[in-house]
């Protein structure tokens, strides 16, 4: 069991007796006397992808689950949902695209990721914090467009569409952050 006042960023906590990540964590203490401290959460279920905001006392107490994560390698898709390889034991394995939800629209063959694996089943992948994608699709860049925080609707590689700047161009690729889906930046060639 851990306490509330302990949660950390990147921790695994059971919550409706399932596992979720702790992505933040603001600790908050009443002015009122005899209060006492509340934690305030944002967990996500890699099962659903759900993400929750919610508070604890700092009294409370949860299970921790041991969740092992596993260098894995995704291979391809195909209609029955996506196929990963273990890099350590060289196993396949799928997923659905129900599974991974709004992930897949960061996956590109070949990329590494993370499995997350909770008493030999796979619950689900952990993307590294940015991804390289190609813009195949966006409007023409608007004569001017370097100053000003102007932003167009792209249209990248894997299907996904994202706010980026007027001045990137089709054919350009781009860094983006896969916790929010956010353009970074320009990748240079």
């Amino acid at each position: 069991m851990i306490s509330a006042t302990d949660f950390k960023r990147g921790m695994w906590i059971e919550h409706d007796e399932s596992p979720w990540l702790v992505l933040d964590v603001h600790k908050q203490m009443p002015s009122a006397r005899g209060a006492s401290m509340l934690v305030k959460v944002r967990l996500r279920n890699p099962q659903t992808g759900n993400v929750q905001d919610i508070t604890f006392k700092g009294s409370d107490k949860v299970n921790e689950p041991q969740v092992e994560q596993r260098p894995v390698q995704y291979l391809y898709s195909d209609t029955s949902g996506l196929h990963f390889m273990d890099q350590e034991s060289y196993e396949q394995f799928s997923l659905t695209r129900e599974e991974l939800g709004e992930l897949t629209g960061f996956m590109i063959e070949s990329m590494e990721a993370k499995a997350l694996i909770l008493d030999g089943r796979v619950l689900g992948i952990e993307l590294p914090a940015h991804v390289e994608l190609l813009v195949t699709e966006c409007p023409p860049p608007i004569k001017g467009g370097t100053s000003g925080n102007k932003t167009k609707i792209a249209t990248l590689e894997t299907g996904l569409e994202i706010q980026v700047p007027d001045y990137l161009e089709q054919g350009e690729r781009v860094k983006v952050d896969t916790r929010d889906g956010r353009f970074v930046q320009r990748v240079k060639a």
